[in-house]
């Protein structure tokens, strides 16, 4: 059976950086480091599979992400799919996302943006109201999104997602579920809703101490309230911050979640690859001169294989299956972790069936209920 690999492409370029935002990306793009960036970016794949040699797998999942990669033409992304496919092979009907910012495609440039592959789009809605974006240093409106959202459907995107944030400035709980309302009323395939965090090193941890941030306890009710929501709408909620209609999920991100391999180009680029995760410089000034850095690289084995399979797998609302654990670690999931969930058992775990799964509350006080594990 041929291997298969999910890959990330990071486009490390934005009109304007967010108050939040920690990510590697730079505002300072001219046509010329984009031509640039692009090259590299298509070296390293080359480089990649020739060090991976015959064995090499074949791409099933495709992620276009950011910074802003709708920054880039619609022919740049295909000479980068291009040679995905001449070295990895992509899969007929892989899933093939590009994140996008409302301001950055207009709807000539998603029309060819669908005939190059990409066949999903994740828009960076945050908020409907134009205050909050405002205060998240977005570039966008809500009318902007609409427009983009629009656009989106007209050039034949089917597999559309949108993001949400909540635990913002100047939001209250009504103002979000206005905006979860309003969002799910439009009946994107997926939404990704999450919740604020003040990174060292953005405009919000410089002014941390002035923000005016609705308390803990809101924040937490922000988060049910959204998981009743979307679940009247239609919604499936598959993972901690992820709603999706049946069969909708990001087949991308769920690699991610299930320790499945994935391989990532770009600074900051991180991999999973046959037990191993490796993570690339965040020097984007380096990459362009073609320095491809690998700053991190760890060999996953043992318990540490399985502890770090039970963290990413809690995430997810189908949970941990004990039988398939045993099949894969020859342990007992039970014996190894069972006191600890039932300890938490029936408002933040449950434990039925051979399964072991978070309830809403428990996704809350996920990562505290984890860390007794």
């Amino acid at each position: 059976m041929t291997k298969k690999t999910g890959i990330y492409v990071h486009v490390p370029f934005c009109r304007s950086k967010c108050y939040y935002c920690d990510f590697c990306s730079r505002t300072r793009a001219d046509d010329e480091v984009k031509a640039l960036y692009t090259q590299r970016l298509c070296e390293e794949i080359e480089d990649v599979a020739r060090r991976i040699g015959d064995d090499r797998p074949i791409a099933d999942t495709v992620y276009f992400g950011g910074g802003t990669p709708t920054l880039l033409s619609p022919s740049q992304f295909e000479k980068i799919l291009s040679t995905i496919e001449s070295n990895f092979g992509i899969e007929n009907g892989a899933e093939i996302t590009a994140e996008t910012n409302p301001k950055t495609a207009d709807g000539e440039k998603l029309k060819d943006m669908r005939s190059v592959g990409i066949n999903r789009l994740s828009i960076g809605m945050q908020s409907v109201h134009d205050n909050e974006l405002r205060a998240l240093g977005r570039i966008h409106s809500f009318a902007d999104f609409l427009k983009t959202f629009s656009d989106a459907r007209e050039a034949g995107f089917d597999n559309v997602s949108a993001d949400l944030m909540y635990g913002i400035p100047e939001q209250t709980k009504e103002s979000f579920s206005k905006s979860i309302e309003t969002l799910a009323s439009l009946d994107p395939e997926h939404i990704s809703s999450y919740s604020l965090t003040i990174e060292e090193g953005t405009p919000f941890w410089n002014r941390r101490n002035s923000l005016v941030l609705p308390d803990e306890e809101t924040v937490g009710d922000m988060y049910l309230l959204m998981c009743d929501i979307l679940r009247k709408f239609g919604y499936e909620k598959y993972e901690i911050s992820n709603f999706a209609h049946k069969s909708r999920e990001s087949r991308h991100n769920l690699k991610y979640w299930r320790r499945e391999d994935y391989l990532g180009f770009g600074p900051a680029a991180h991999s999973f690859y046959a037990g191993i995760r490796f993570a690339h410089s965040r020097d984007i000034e380096a990459y362009l001169r073609g320095e491809n850095i690998i700053e991190s690289s760890d060999t996953i084995v043992g318990e540490e294989a399985m502890d770090e399979y039970v963290m990413l797998g809690m995430r997810l609302s189908e949970g941990i299956d004990t039988v398939k654990f045993k099949r894969l670690f020859n342990a007992d999931f039970d014996e190894r972790y069972g006191r600890v969930f039932k300890r938490f058992s029936p408002e933040y775990v449950t434990a039925e069936n051979g399964f072991y799964r978070f309830t809403d509350k428990g996704m809350l006080v996920s990562n505290y209920i984890l860390s007794e594990t």
